[in-house]
């Protein structure tokens, strides 16, 4: 009998925590809203969900090159049934901040988690280098249709209307159900082989050679983050329920074949970087994508603000396994977990600090700035990445 690869296991995970993050992303504004919560309120829960990540993520960053994997996946696998479990059970808005930022609820519905490091170390060691884009397209693959799978189920609080639960008590069932997700997650976690750190005993640096390109990454992938933390999908979602007037089963339908068009982008994307390279696809598939988002913040009617989203999620995400599988090539084995958490760790921290100043613009009115702000910042962002990386080629473009 053949042995089911461990890559397989990670994929089966990442597709059920993707889900639960599908649609916990819509249900979170909604759930604070019907607690009393103000935008801005909602706004700083995001932020302070995304600055624990950033967090959590440079621990695991620095423990990655020490400890065992599948120890770590374990130990966040448990850290996401917590979560779940308090959210549901907790109404207190200073309590519920805390666990936003202790746990792992994930406003972005994103490969933005303590989880992405450790996978992305355990997959890269799976392939070769000229399998290694493929391998993080089909990872982004799963994750994103199980997402759009996710953001379809956040209408269910709704659906439950009429047999007698309301909609309150719909969504903390929602938060329950993400437990449980974890807790699968965590016996798919548990059947990958246990292997000892690649480093020497006692010699075990987080990151080497691959110290400055990773830092000027991270830097450039901090703008990238801070600029998408404005649109978070919490709060692009929030921002259809106010503007339009947009229900929980409308946003949940939308946000299904958004989540459908991002995930058939990933594979279009490594067919694409083979013959363009990694960093041109990146960028010359971002570029346009956040061209579609600006003029989306001005569009006077619903259905044309929902299509050029829509054309912006078949484009904005194609430089997720094309970044991932960039970041994995340009260090050394050793260096991968420590440099997959020093790279994510931007998409986190960097990011905290949007949410809040979009819920405030929010607050305030001026409803169309994040979605400007964030395109502008993402073009100057790819712009950057360009001029800095066009020369520097991962093993299989040399």
């Amino acid at each position: 009998m053949q042995q089911i690869r461990p890559a397989t296991f990670l994929f089966a995970a990442r597709a059920l925590r993707d889900m639960g993050d599908g649609f916990v992303a819509v249900l979170l504004p909604v759930y604070f809203l019907a607690l009393g919560f103000a935008p801005l309120q909602v706004g700083i829960i995001a932020t302070a969900s995304l600055l624990g990540s950033a967090l959590l993520t440079i621990g695991v960053g620095l423990l990655g090159a020490r400890y065992d994997h599948r120890q770590l996946l374990l130990a966040a696998a448990s850290l996401m049934i917590a979560t779940g479990v308090a959210f549901a059970a907790v109404q207190d808005y200073a309590l519920l901040l805390v666990i936003a930022f202790a746990g792992t609820i994930n406003p972005s519905a994103g490969s933005v988690s303590i989880f992405v490091p450790l996978e992305h170390a355990v997959l890269t060691r799976e392939v070769t280098d000229t399998g290694r884009t493929k391998m993080f397209a089909r990872y982004s693959l799963v994750g994103a249709l199980a997402a759009a799978v996710g953001a379809l189920a956040s209408a269910t609080p709704d659906l439950l209307v009429p047999v007698g639960l309301d909609q309150l008590t719909g969504i903390k069932a929602m938060f329950v159900l993400y437990a449980l997700l974890g807790l699968l997650g965590g016996l798919l976690y548990a059947r990958i082989p246990q292997r000892p750190p690649t480093v020497v005993s006692g010699t075990a640096s987080a990151l080497g050679p691959s110290r400055n390109i990773v830092f000027k990454l991270a830097a450039l992938f901090s703008l990238d983050a801070f600029a998408g933390g404005f649109v978070v999908q919490s709060l692009l979602a929030l921002w259809l329920f106010e503007k339009f007037d947009l229900s929980l089963s409308e946003a949940g339908f939308f946000f299904f074949w958004s989540g459908v068009l991002s995930a058939f982008s990933f594979p279009v994307a490594a067919w694409l970087s083979r013959h363009i390279g990694l960093i041109n696809t990146m960028v010359f598939t971002h570029i346009p994508s956040s061209l579609a988002l600006m003029p989306a913040a001005l569009a006077p009617t619903l259905p044309l603000a929902l299509a050029l989203l829509l054309v912006r999620a078949a484009l904005s995400q194609m430089d997720v396994p094309t970044r991932s599988s960039y970041v994995m090539a340009v260090v050394t084995e050793v260096e991968r977990a420590a440099a997959a958490s020093f790279t994510s760790v931007p998409r986190s921290l960097a990011a905290a600090a949007s949410p809040a100043l979009a819920g405030a613009l929010f607050a305030a009115s001026f409803r169309a700035w994040p979605l400007l702000i964030c395109g502008a910042l993402k073009i100057a962002y790819d712009l950057l990445l360009l001029m800095q990386f066009r020369h520097l080629k991962p093993p299989e473009e040399r």
